[in-house]
């Protein structure tokens, strides 16, 4: 027999609009409020992980003198939006 995950109830104030949106796809999606409030909070938390390894991952980083020159972030970024807008053309 499995380990199950204790499941606790928690409530917070959400705008009205909020609620009528989640019960719209709820129902669009043939499942409960629940089930996509507890993918989205999978979702942020994961997003939250994701965010924290990175920033530790560059705070290591600068640690060991690994530094990029702010003008070739400039550059990098500057690239990534070019491709964008060459992707973005038809």
């Amino acid at each position: 027999m499995g380990i199950q995950n204790a499941v606790r109830t928690i409530s917070f104030r959400i705008a009205e609009e909020k609620v009528e949106k989640l019960d719209s796809i709820a129902k669009a999606m043939d499942r409960d409020r629940s089930y996509l409030l507890n993918e989205a909070v999978e979702s942020y938390l994961a997003e939250q992980r994701r965010f924290a390894a990175m920033v530790e991952e560059g705070l290591e980083a600068a640690q060991l003198g690994k530094l990029v020159a702010d003008e070739d972030v400039g550059k990098l970024i500057d690239s990534w939006i070019e491709e964008r807008e060459t992707q973005a053309k038809p």
